[in-house]
C-alpha cells in the first residue's frame, strides 16, 4: 500500500530526528562531528552483543572515514550528521533499533526536524561506489551484498566478526539488513530454549552427551558441503514435546511472519533462508526445512533452498525426499550454468549419500564419479565413490578411487579403512593390514578399522587375535552385536566353548535373531552328545571327515539328485536368497517389460538392442523387490552386480540388455515353473531382434541366452564351447515349444531347474532327530542316506562329498529322502520284503 506524500514526509522526518539524536548523543565535545573515539563509541554502544578487539574497531573506522571522506569535517572534527544519516540511508544499520538500544527518548511521530537537502553540498548526490561496503561497518544488521547482490564486507567489519561463517560467504550469505535482525533475534529465542531444556537435561545442544560420536566411520555425508549440524547422527536431541518447545515454535512463527511482510519478494527469500540457515546450525531440522520449503515458494528456481531442504530431509531421516530436493537441486544448477559451478558437484555428492541411503549404490556411484570430475581435489567425492563400487563388489576400481582419495588427503582415516577392507577383497591381505592399521593410528576408536581387522585375522585362522579386535569394538560400542557374534566364532575357533557360549547368549540378548539363537542350541547339543568313538571332533562341531570322488558317490533310484547337480543347485539357491529374486513374482517382471519404455540402440556390431545403463537397471530392480529394506537391497545389488551384471556387460560398457536381463532372472524368480519359463521366452521376444517374428525367437538368439545363463549361474560347467557344437549362426527361427526343448536339455541346457525348484519347495522340512554325521547340524531339506553304513548328510555335506572318516568304502549308495514321510514308507516296504524273504526260506 503506497504512503501519501505528508505520511512519508513525516516519516522521513521521524527518521532524520532519531539519527539527529543519535549523534548528539555521542558528539561529546559538541563540535558538530563525530571523530574516531565518538565513532568508536557509536559503533559499541549499537551491538551490545559484540565484543569487538582494538584491531577491529580500527579497521572498521578507517574504512568507514575513507568511504565517507566527503562528509568528513576538517580540523579533526570527525564524520558530520548529515554523513551519519547518509550511512542508515545506504542501509548500514536499522535507525529504529538502534534508537531503542540507546534507550533514547520517544520521538513524536509529528516532529519537525530539518531534512539534509539532495543538494546540499555535504550531501552528494550519489555516494562512492564502495559506500554501501564501508556503511556495512556500522552496524551488524547490515546488507553486505544489496539486493542485487555484490561484493561482501570484509572480515573487518563488525557484521562479519559476529555473525557465523555462512552469513558472510561470498555466494550464499545474508543479503538484507531485515535479514540480520530476524537472525539476531532468532540466536536470542534458540538460546532461551536450550538454556531451560539444558536446566531440565532434555537437550544437550552440543551434541556432548554422545561420547562414542568420533569413534564411528563418517556416515558418509560431504564436510565440505555442509557442517556437522547437518549430520542426523549429531543431530541434538530436542525435546519437542515440551512447553518450552512449543513456545519457541510460535515465537518463531512470528519471525516468519515478519520474513513474509517484507518489502519484495528477493528480501522475503533471503530472510527465510537465513532463518533456515541458523536453525540448521542448531539442528532443529524440522523447523529449518519449513523455512526452506518457503524460501523454495517464492524463488522455484534458485538452487540453494532445494539443496538445504535436501540436508534437512536427510537429516531426519527421509532419504527418499531428500532425494528430490537434491534433484530439483541439480535441475537449478545445471540451468544456472557458470552461476552454479561451485556447489554443483557439493549437489552430485549429497544426492549419491541420499541414493546410498536408499540403497541405490549403482546410482550413487554415478553421482559421486561426476562430482570427482567436475571437481578432481574433492577427497571426500572419491572416498565415497570407492567405497560404493565396493559395496557393488568392483574391488580393483574402488582400490584405485580409494588411493587417489588418500593421495589428497593422507590423513583421511575413513578412507584408509575402506582401502583396507577393498585388498581384502582382492586377497591383499598383507597390504590391507597395514591400510586398517593406519586408520587406528589416525583414529585410535576406529570401530570399522577394528572390526574388519577383526574378520581379516578370523578369515586367516588367527582367533586370538581376532578376539581381541572384537574385544576393542565393544569396548567402545557394547551393543555391536555382529562384533559379539563374531567374538563367540572366534573363541570357538580358539577351543574355548564355554566362553563362545557366553558371547552367543550376549549377541542372541542384543538382537534376538533366530540364527543366533540357532547357534547357541547347537553348540548345548554339542556339548551334550557324547563323542563318538569313531572319529575325533575338530573343536568346530564337525566330525572328523574325509572328501571323495564324485565317481565313488552312486545314487539308489533315479529320484536321488547327482551330487553335481545339487552343488550346482545349492549355490544358486544361495544366490537366489542373496538377491531375494526368490520372493518376487515371476509376473512383476512381465509387468516391467510391458510397462518400461525403453529406446533401440545399437551395440558395437550393429544389433539393435533395448539397453539401459546399470543405474537405470537398479531402479527397475527396486521396483521388484520394493520389500526389501535398504541395506538388504544393496546386498542384492552386490550380488547381482558381481554375478548377472558382470557376464551381460562383459566390455565394461556400463549398459546392460535389458531382455536378456529379464530373461536371466525369471527362471529363480517365484511362481509356477512353467510360467517361469514363459516369461524367459517372453522376454527374448521383447527383445528389438524379435519384434515382428509371430511368436518366434532365432535359434541363435535362444543360443546366446542359453550360454549367458550357464555362465551364470553354472559357470564351472564349460559352456564356451556350447556355441561351436549348436551352431550360432543358425538363422532358423523357434517356437516356444522348440525353445523349451532347448531349455530343460539338462547337460547343453538349464534342466537343474527341476532340483532348483525341489530346494525351494523343501526349504522348511526337518527330519525329526536326524543330523548330519559330518556338520552335526539338524537336517533341513532333503536327507541323504547311505545304504550299507546307515549315516546321513545333510544337503550341503552330500554335495561337497563329506563322508565320515570312519567309514573308508570303494564306493557309496545314497538314498535321497525329501521327507520322513518316504523314509518311513520305504522301511515298512523293507521290513515287508524281509519278511516275505523269511517265509520263502521257511
Amino acid at each position: 500500500m503506497a504512503l501519501s506524500a505528508s505520511a512519508a514526509s513525516a516519516g522521513r522526518g521521524s527518521r532524520a530526528e532519531k539519527v539527529r539524536r543519535i549523534f548528539e548523543r555521542f558528539d561529546a565535545n559538541g563540535d558538530g562531528g563525530l571523530d574516531r573515539d565518538e565513532m568508536a563509541k557509536l559503533v559499541v554502544a549499537v551491538n551490545p552483543r559484540v565484543k569487538f578487539s582494538e584491531d577491529q574497531i580500527s579497521a572498521i573506522l578507517d574504512e568507514v572515514f575513507r568511504t565517507y571522506a566527503e562528509f568528513i569535517l576538517p580540523d579533526g572534527r570527525g564524520l558530520s550528521l548529515p554523513g551519519l544519516l547518509r550511512t542508515y540511508d545506504d542501509g548500514a544499520g536499522d535507525v529504529d533499533r538502534d534508537f531503542l538500544a540507546l534507550s533514547l527518548p520517544a520521538v513524536d511521530s509529528d516532529a519537525s526536524s530539518p531534512e539534509i537537502a539532495p543538494g546540499d553540498a555535504a550531501a552528494p548526490s550519489s555516494p562512492p561506489s564502495g559506500a554501501a561496503v564501508a556503511a556495512s561497518l556500522l552496524d551488524d544488521h547490515v546488507k553486505p551484498l544489496g539486493a542485487g547482490g555484490g561484493a561482501p564486507p570484509s572480515f573487518s567489519s563488525r557484521a562479519a566478526a559476529a555473525a557465523p561463517a555462512w552469513a558472510t560467504s561470498p555466494n550464499h550469505g545474508i543479503a538484507f539488513d531485515s535479514s540480520w535482525g530476524l537472525l539476531d533475534d532468532l540466536e536470542i529465542l534458540v538460546k532461551r530454549l536450550r538454556s531451560k531444556q539444558q536446566r531440565k537435561g532434555s537437550a544437550d545442544g552440543s551434541g556432548a552427551g554422545n561420547s562414542n560420536f568420533d569413534s564411528f566411520s563418517e556416515a558418509g555425508w560431504s564436510r565440505e558441503i555442509s557442517g556437522a549440524a547437518d549430520s542426523a547422527s549429531s543431530a541434538a536431541p530436542w525435546d519437542e514435546t515440551s512447553r518450552d518447545y512449543l513456545t519457541f515454535v510460535k515465537e518463531l512463527a512470528v519471525l516468519r511472519t515478519r520474513a513474509d511482510a517484507s518489502r519484495s519478494r528477493e528480501e522475503a527469500f533471503d530472510n527465510h533462508m537465513v532463518i533456515g540457515r541458523a536453525l540448521s546450525e542448531h539442528r532443529l531440522f524440522r523447523d529449518a526445512l519449513a523455512s526452506f520449503r518457503r524460501a523454495c515458494e517464492l524463488q522455484p528456481t534458485d538452487v540453494r533452498p532445494h539443496f538445504r531442504a535436501g540436508n534437512c530431509l536427510y537429516a531426519l531421516g527421509r532419504h527418499a525426499e531428500a532425494k528430490e530436493e537434491y534433484l530439483l537441486a541439480l535441475e537449478a544448477a545445471e540451468a544456472g550454468g557458470s552461476q552454479s559451478a561451485d556447489i554443483l558437484p557439493q549437489i552430485h555428492v549429497n544426492l549419491g549419500i541420499a541414493m546410498e541411503a536408499e540403497g541405490m549404490v549403482l546410482g550413487a556411484c554415478e553421482h559421486y564419479r561426476e562430482a570427482a570430475i567436475l571437481c578432481p581435489s574433492h577427497a571426500r567425492a572419491l572416498k565415497l565413490l570407492g567405497s560404493a563400487l565396493f559395496g557393488v563388489g568392483e574391488y580393483r576400481a574402488a582400490e584405485k578411487a580409494l588411493e587417489e582419495a588418500i593421495f589428497l588427503k593422507p590423513d583421511y582415516a575413513d578412507a584408509h579403512c575402506d582401502l583396507g577392507s577393498a585388498l581384502h577383497a582382492v586377497g591383499d591381505d598383507d597390504r590391507a593390514i597395514q591400510e586398517f592399521q593406519k586408520a587406528i593410528d589416525l583414529k585410535p576408536g576406529h570401530v570399522d578399522a577394528l572390526y574388519n581387522l577383526g574378520g581379516l585375522n578370523m578369515d586367516a585362522g588367527r582367533f586370538v587375535r581376532a578376539a581381541e579386535m572384537y574385544t576393542r569394538v565393544l569396548s567402545i560400542r557394547p551393543n555391536h552385536w555382529r562384533a559379539q557374534l563374531n567374538k563367540a566364532v572366534a573363541l570357538l575357533g580358539q577351543g574355548e566353548s564355554e566362553e563362545a557360549k557366553k558371547a552367543l547368549k550376549e549377541a542372541f540378548k542384543m538382537t534376538q535373531r533366530v540364527e543366533v539363537y540357532d547357534a547357541i542350541s547347537h553348540l548345548k547339543a554339542l556339548q551334550k552328545k557324547p563323542k563318538a568313538s569313531k572319529g575325533k571332533d575338530d573343536g568346530l562341531g564337525e566330525q572328523a571327515y574325509v572328501v571323495v570322488e564324485a565317481s565313488k558317490f552312486k545314487r539308489v533310484g533315479r529320484k536321488t539328485t547327482l551330487r553335481q547337480d545339487l552343488a550346482n543347485a545349492l549355490d544358486i539357491r544361495a544366490f537366489e536368497r542373496m538377491t531375494k529374486l526368490g520372493r518376487c513374482d515371476v509376473e512383476l517382471v512381465r509387468k516391467e517389460m510391458n510397462e518400461t519404455d525403453v529406446p533401440v540402440s545399437y551395440s558395437g556390431t550393429g544389433i539393435p538392442e533395448k539397453s539401459i545403463r546399470k543405474a537405470a537397471l537398479e531402479v527397475i530392480l527396486r521396483r521388484l523387490l520394493s520389500f526389501l529394506k535398504p541395506d538388504t537391497f544393496q546386498g542384492a545389488i552386490k550380488a547381482i552386480n558381481e554375478r548377472i551384471l558382470s557376464v551381460l556387460d562383459a566390455p565394461g560398457s556400463g549398459r546392460i540388455d535389458l531382455g536378456m536381463f529379464f530373461a536371466i532372472i525369471a527362471p529363480i524368480c517365484s511362481g509356477p515353473v512353467e510360467r517361469r519359463k514363459r516369461v524367459v521366452f517372453d522376454a527374448l521376444l521383447w527383445r528389438p531382434a524379435s519384434e515382428g517374428s509371430n511368436g518366434q525367437i532365432r535359434r541363435s538368439d535362444a543360443l546366446t541366452y542359453i550360454k549367458l545363463l550357464r555362465a551364470v549361474y553354472i559357470p564351472t560347467h564349460g559352456a564356451s564351447d556350447m556355441l561351436e557344437m549348436h551352431g550360432e549362426s543358425d538363422p532358423t527361427m523357434v517356437s516356444y515349444t522348440e525353445f523349451l526343448e532347448m531349455f530343460n536339455d539338462p547337460d547343453w541346457g538349464f534342466g537343474i531347474l527341476s532340483t532348483l525348484v525341489k530346494l525351494e519347495e523343501s526349504d522348511h522340512i526337518r527330519h525329526g532327530h536326524h543330523t548330519c554325521s559330518i556338520c552335526q547340524y539338524p537336517i533341513i531339506g532333503s536327507r541323504f542316506k547311505e545304504t550299507k553304513h546307515a549315516f546321513s548328510l545333510c544337503n550341503r555335506c552330500y554335495s561337497e562329498g563329506k563322508v565320515p572318516s570312519a567309514y573308508k568304502l570303494e564306493e557309496y549308495r545314497f538314498k535321497e529322502y525329501g521327507n520322513e514321510s518316504e523314509a518311513l514308507i520305504d522301511k515298512c516296504m523293507c521290513f515287508n520284503l524281509h519278511s516275505k524273504k523269511l517265509e520263502t526260506d521257511a
